[in-house]
């Protein structure tokens, strides 16, 4: 129990000492922001935002305008339609991460878009109403949510972990509530802006969570982290549910429909844990008879802590960077 403590205050003071570094030490998110603005009807004058790097290349961003519109040079026509249809950035992911896109528009009201790798396409409706519909809404996010967990490699590694510590029964439905609770929290407190935090610390913490959860499974006694994994859970899932947060601040959210999209990013979210705790446990059913199979539990467990390691090293590092 002492020693399981130690490595968890050791854990929140590497933790603490990263944050404080990242006060220190600022860390250039990579976010394109254009500037759309509406000067007469269905005409649009457009730039990129001064603030943007120009070193890493904002000429490598391409803007797929709507096929009503015509360009020449930042002089964009839509005609009677106005700004209305598909529009999508070419090259997100490459230079820049994420382009976020402010229409003014000539009522006065603006529209605010993001635009990542993952979802590099929005819809645009030539006014600032917002009318994509509530399904429309939960739909997507729920697939953002999914794709956000099942694209994770970090995530996936800590719920591993939680499942080589607890094993196939009655404690891992607490355990999972309590990872699942925790990061809900700090997910919505986050997104709601009632928390803010920076990615790189946040993100080393995650990996440290990693680490942490990898040797409690090695370990061949019976620890506090085993006898209460949901405590354990519960502690680190709140670090976790500030990653998401960052994901998510990345992706955007629909002022109008916040708490639909919000619900249903972190729904995404426990349906892919979901789906992985069944495809892992579907592996353990077939192979649980196997002999053999007990012997791949120590070295997988030491891939995960080496993964989670590494990912520690370069994470500490770019808090610095």
């Amino acid at each position: 129990m002492i020693t399981l403590i130690k490595k968890i205050v050791l854990s929140i003071l590497i933790c603490a000492f990263s944050l404080h570094s990242s006060w220190v030490f600022a860390h250039e998110m990579s976010m394109a922001e254009m500037e759309i603005r509406e000067t007469t009807s269905g005409e649009f004058i457009w730039q990129w935002s001064a603030s943007n790097d120009k070193r890493a290349g904002v000429g490598d961003l391409r803007p797929q305008w709507p096929g009503t519109c015509s360009t020449q040079v930042y002089m964009l026509r839509c005609g009677e339609k106005g700004l209305a249809g598909s529009f999508s950035i070419d090259g997100i992911g490459s230079s820049y991460s994420a382009a976020l896109v402010k229409i003014y528009w000539l009522d006065g009201q603006s529209s605010v878009y993001t635009l990542t790798k993952s979802q590099p396409t929005v819809q645009l409706f030539g006014s600032a109403q917002d009318r994509r519909t509530l399904s429309d809404i939960a739909a997507a996010y729920t697939v953002l949510g999914v794709e956000h967990i099942l694209g994770g490699y970090d995530h996936l590694l800590f719920v591993f972990g939680l499942l080589f510590l607890v094993g196939f029964q009655r404690k891992l439905v607490w355990t999972i509530t309590a990872f699942t609770a925790a990061h809900s929290i700090t997910l919505a407190s986050a997104a709601l802006g009632m928390l803010t935090l920076r990615s790189p610390p946040v993100e080393a913490c995650i990996a440290l969570s990693i680490v942490l959860v990898a040797g409690e499974a090695m370990s061949q006694r019976t620890t506090l982290a085993k006898r209460w994994p949901a405590l354990l859970a519960f502690i680190f899932g709140l670090v976790h549910g500030l990653g998401f947060a960052g994901a998510l601040k990345e992706i955007g959210l629909p002022q109008h429909y916040l708490p639909t999209a919000l619900l249903t990013f972190n729904l995404g979210v426990e349906i892919g844990q979901l789906l992985t705790v069944m495809s892992v446990w579907l592996v353990w059913y077939v192979i649980r008879r196997w002999p053999a199979a007990s012997r791949f539990r120590t070295p997988l467990l030491y891939g995960i802590g080496a993964m989670a390691a590494y990912w520690s090293w370069l994470r500490v590092a770019a808090i610095f960077s």
